[in-house]
């Protein structure tokens, strides 16, 4: 059989990694695929660097549009990256007849369901394994590995650069903004951090994650964001101490009138799995019916594994290729007119326990006020946890730290309570509230 002639639109850190590795492996990636997979094009504003990586092996371009209008290209990768250019072109090379590959979680968090459904309408295959978790193959495993599974939740840390801060907040007992400068230095942070810090990557990816774990399109407009940059270390002390660590975890969540969306740090067991992986490495955890909890762990980001996603994107391409298009693998994992009406459940109405820090005044009756104001909205506590200011400030013995745990509650009750117990002249600071997931 001929082979299938790639486009690849943009040769940075994924591009050449990309490049590197078919070069390297490719008498092994034809004898899978049935095929030779070869890039014919590649399009690059600097066309110079772009020389340098390929050689002759291919043609260089500088015009995105001329690899898309090329006949010969079947298969159009596109790792420029953004919701801009990126999806018109994306849309351009589907009108065009060309499947597509992407590592863009941004683009089809967004606009996925628009994407998806021009390719449809075209008969055209979109690919994006390298847009979750780097090389961790967990679109393939949720898609096609585990689809005889009702899958009931999936929780995932999916962003190298908060858990590389995190790791090092506890490590190290330094707080954010003197770690978060450190992973600049390391290359693990941008020098503009914003969508790793402020959980807008790992919601993107979580969002790719419930589409195919519960057949819904995706929404990312719904999904609740939360990020790391109000984390102290004092909080991940004490997480320690109570035998929790802090992730910043993407969790999706089947409930009965609805699906959780949801990106936050979180308080997870020591004990669990995912808890103690570290530094920026990825883990996620999928809950199926039949199966059990499956943990998938490895490296999210960097040249080669996000490569090696690429690549077997473009394998399964290479396999169907000649299929009927109702014969392929579905993007999402459910055939298009089977998706789930189930909406997106709003942040008030998710159940979870949770941890609070309250630092009060060191007064008789404090602690039976605050009590009082949780179980008037029928909150119970798992436990209570108090530490002397001495241990926590150095200011002296007229204010101290109170922990406490609560059993699962609707986050709208606790924002009551946290509203109530705010107002409290006893209450000195604003009240730290973290989510609490057993993951078992």
């Amino acid at each position: 059989m001929r082979p299938v002639k790639v486009g690849l639109l943009g040769i940075g850190t994924v591009g050449g990694g990309t490049f590197t590795v078919l070069s390297r492996n490719q008498e092994e990636i034809r004898r899978r695929a049935g095929r030779g997979i070869e890039i014919a094009m590649v399009a690059d504003l600097n066309t110079e660097r772009a020389k340098e990586v390929v050689g002759d092996a291919a043609q260089v371009v500088a015009d995105a549009r001329a690899v898309i209008a090329n006949p010969e290209i079947d298969v159009v990768v596109e790792l420029i990256g953004g919701y801009g250019i990126a999806k018109a072109l994306v849309l351009e090379a589907i009108a065009a007849g060309k499947h597509v590959v992407t590592a863009n979680k941004a683009l089809l968090a967004v606009h996925g369901t628009e994407i998806f459904a021009a390719a449809r309408d075209k008969g055209v295959m979109v690919a994006f394994e390298a847009a979750v978790a780097g090389g961790i193959p967990i679109i393939k495993a949720l898609r096609e590995g585990l689809t005889a599974n009702q899958i009931q939740w999936v929780a995932g840390i999916i962003n190298g650069t908060t858990n590389f801060i995190l790791s090092e907040m506890r490590d190290k007992g330094l707080d954010f903004d003197v770690v978060l400068k450190e992973a600049q230095r390391l290359g693990y942070a941008e020098a503009d951090p914003t969508f790793d810090i402020e959980g807008v990557d790992a919601a993107h990816k979580a969002t790719l994650l419930s589409a195919i774990a519960f057949g819904v399109p995706v929404q990312f407009d719904k999904a609740h964001v939360e990020g790391i940059t109000k984390l102290s270390a004092t909080d991940i002390k004490y997480a320690e101490q109570l035998g929790y660590r802090i992730k910043l975890l993407g969790i999706a969540r089947r409930q009965a009138d609805g699906i959780e969306l949801r990106t936050h740090p979180t308080l997870v067991p020591m004990r669990r799995l995912i808890a103690n992986v570290e530094g920026a490495m990825n883990a996620v955890l999928v809950q199926g019916d039949a199966v059990g909890t499956t943990m998938y762990y490895g490296k999210g980001a960097g040249s080669e594994p996000t490569a090696s996603a690429v690549i077997a994107d473009l394998v399964d391409i290479a396999r169907q290729i000649d299929a009927p298009a109702g014969s392929r693998v579905p993007a999402l994992g459910f055939q298009s007119n089977q998706l789930s009406t189930l909406p997106i459940l709003p942040i008030e109405e998710v159940v979870t326990s949770f941890y609070l820090r309250l630092r009060v005044a060191d007064q008789t009756g404090v602690l039976a006020k605050l009590t009082g104001i949780l179980a008037e909205q029928g909150i119970s506590i798992d436990a209570v946890i108090q530490r002397e200011a001495d241990e926590v400030s150095g200011e002296g013995g007229n204010q101290t730290d109170l922990m406490i745990l609560t059993h699962d509650t609707k986050e709208g009750a606790m924002n009551k309570a946290l509203a109530a117990m705010q107002a409290l002249p006893t209450v000195l600071a604003p009240i730290v509230k973290l989510r609490k997931e057993e993951l078992a």
